[in-house]
């Protein structure tokens, strides 16, 4: 991510006073008087004439028989001011001049404006998010209704320990779905897009918004609970970004947020109404996206949103049942010649990998009700290690279906196990077209995270439409990593914990038949730097098993 927070600010100001109604009432109709706007440039000094890099520029509004005021920025962001003052972050990148309306409104309705014109100068930016929200031109986004924890709360304090995640509630899969008063949400299209190089939003929420019970007065409801009604989110907003200074930031964890606000204009939300507009990243891909936002009116509540690009379709098949294929690793010596075969021979892979795949016994074997393969610091032609990697190919393939490993991961950094399946159409139908699934990936120089993935075209190569999720004891005990592939769906658990959730359709390679393979490369695009130290370290699986 590249992220400049540097801004300095340069300010011109030119004062434009005109008068709906000069100085005139009609009973206790009057219209307000001289208008005056007060500028603080924040952090000027006589060695920093443009402020102090924030940005930030602090307006005060005065006027005789006035009321309120509002400022309308020529930026598309708007703000009602009761108190005459408001504060300003400029965040477009460059050097540019805005207009700003400010009106003060009288008894009876009657205004007087004044426009400024401010010249401000802005090097904060966050291009790759851009680019993520918008895919360069218009993307849409959905609740990721999937995955635990798409919505929740958790405190806004200064507790580093829970204050960046949802510690007081996390929505279950598709919580929302199953009463009226809450399946609204999952009709939110959320659209951004880039237009003349300004980051735009709308969302489409079909009609109806799901309310925090706190606001459902602001469509005319009331009671304890959230409800669906009926609301317009209809309209372009402007969404500016700014540094986020929130409890999060302050944390100075790395990995806990982004750090880059998303702020919109004219009462803008993310879907949920909990009187907010603005919302931090906390993290953003190509395919997903995590937001906190603190509740309006409420500052010691935060409350979280997950996104994905995928539509929210809930799936028919929970579960599959009959057992069709299955190894349990009960034989010693040779894994079972019906069930595997090998890919042996070195090359990269694709993937720029270290080792060498052999069948050696010193690579793979079954011993003590386990498959074990060992990736070895051993010289094997050109490559300095050696490993194993068996597939299914031509002995087992299937379509859906619901996919079982229970293993223990090797250590070492460098190492790169995974447990994973691809189209057996790969001859012909080349990579990333054929398909790819993996339902465990697991750095050794990432410890505990588990990585699942799907490849296709559009998303792959490179990263594919990915999550990840964080275990205890990955090397020390063994889990249960999990994939139920449907004709609607592919879903990804550990432990029965589900952590992502691809939607299939006909037009992704994820509808014919698959075959499975287990391996431990070595360094590589995804394994990274193999420490210097390694000498071996071994993958087992208790367990493959497949049901339909």
């Amino acid at each position: 991510m590249k992220k400049i927070v540097n801004i300095l600010s340069i300010l011109t100001l030119f004062l434009v006073v005109g008068c709906q109604e000069d100085e005139k009432s009609f009973g206790d109709l009057k219209a307000p008087a001289d208008l005056q706007v007060a500028v603080d440039i924040v952090g000027k000094t006589a060695d920093l004439p443009y402020g102090d890099g924030s940005g930030i520029v602090k307006f005060t509004a005065t006027a005789d028989n006035a009321i309120s005021y509002k400022y309308i920025f020529s930026d598309g962001t708007s703000a009602n001011a009761p108190s005459g003052i408001y504060e300003k972050r400029f965040t477009q990148t460059g050097t540019n001049t805005y207009s700003v309306n400010v009106i003060a409104t009288g008894t009876g309705g009657i205004t007087t404006n004044t426009t400024l014109e401010v010249e401000v100068r802005s090097d904060f930016s966050d291009d790759e998010a851009v680019q993520f929200l918008t895919g360069g031109t218009q993307k849409i986004w959905y609740w990721a209704a999937a995955e635990p924890g798409h919505l929740g709360v958790g405190q806004n304090d200064s507790d580093a320990t829970k204050n960046y995640y949802a510690n007081y509630y996390q929505a279950a899969p598709f919580e929302k779905a199953g009463s009226p008063n809450s399946s609204c949400l999952y009709d939110n299209k959320l659209t951004f897009s880039l237009q003349s190089g300004q980051l735009k939003y709308e969302l489409d929420n079909g009609g109806r918004t799901f309310f925090n019970a706190a606001f459902l007065s602001v469509a005319g409801g009331g009671g304890p609970d959230d409800n669906c009604l009926n609301y317009d989110t209809s309209g372009l907003k402007t969404v500016s970004l700014s540094p986020s200074e929130s409890v999060v930031v302050a944390n100075n964890v790395p990995g806990q947020t982004r750090g880059t606000m998303l702020n919109f204009s004219d009462g803008g939300f993310m879907g949920y109404y909990i009187g907010q507009s603005s919302y931090e990243i906390l993290s953003i891909t190509a395919n997903r996206m995590v937001v906190r936002a603190v509740m309006g009116g409420n500052p010691a509540l935060a409350w979280y949103h997950i996104f994905s690009t995928s539509p929210p379709i809930q799936d028919p098949v929970s579960d599959y049942t009959n057992l069709v294929f299955s190894d349990e690793f009960d034989v010693a010596g040779a894994p079972d010649p019906t069930k595997w075969g090998y890919d042996i021979g070195a090359g990269g892979w694709g993937n720029n990998e270290q080792q060498f795949y052999t069948n050696s016994p010193e690579n793979v074997t079954v011993t003590g009700g386990n498959l074990r393969i060992t990736a070895k610091a051993q010289t094997q032609g050109t490559s300095n290690y050696t490993s194993a990697r068996l597939k299914s190919e031509n002995k087992f393939e299937f379509t859906y279906g619901k996919i079982e490993f229970r293993a223990k991961m090797p250590t070492g950094g460098g190492t790169w196990p995974a447990l994973w399946s691809v189209g057996q159409d790969i001859a012909t139908n080349t990579w990333p077209a054929c398909g790819e699934i993996d339902i465990m990936e697991h750095r050794g120089n990432t410890p505990n995270v588990i990585h699942g993935t799907c490849h296709y075209p559009g998303v792959s190569p490179g990263a594919g439409n990915t999550n990840s999720t964080t275990i205890q004891n990955a090397s020390t005990e063994f889990h249960v990593y999990k994939a139920i592939w449907t004709p609607t769906a592919i879903k990804f658990y550990v432990d029965n914990v589900l952590y992502h959730s691809v939607a299939n359709s006909n037009s992704l390679p994820f509808n014919s038949d698959f075959f499975l393979i287990m391996n431990v490369a070595m360094g590589g695009t995804f394994g990274g730097a193999i420490d210097p130290a390694f000498v071996q370290s071994t993958l087992e699986v208790d367990y493959v098993r497949v049901y339909q």
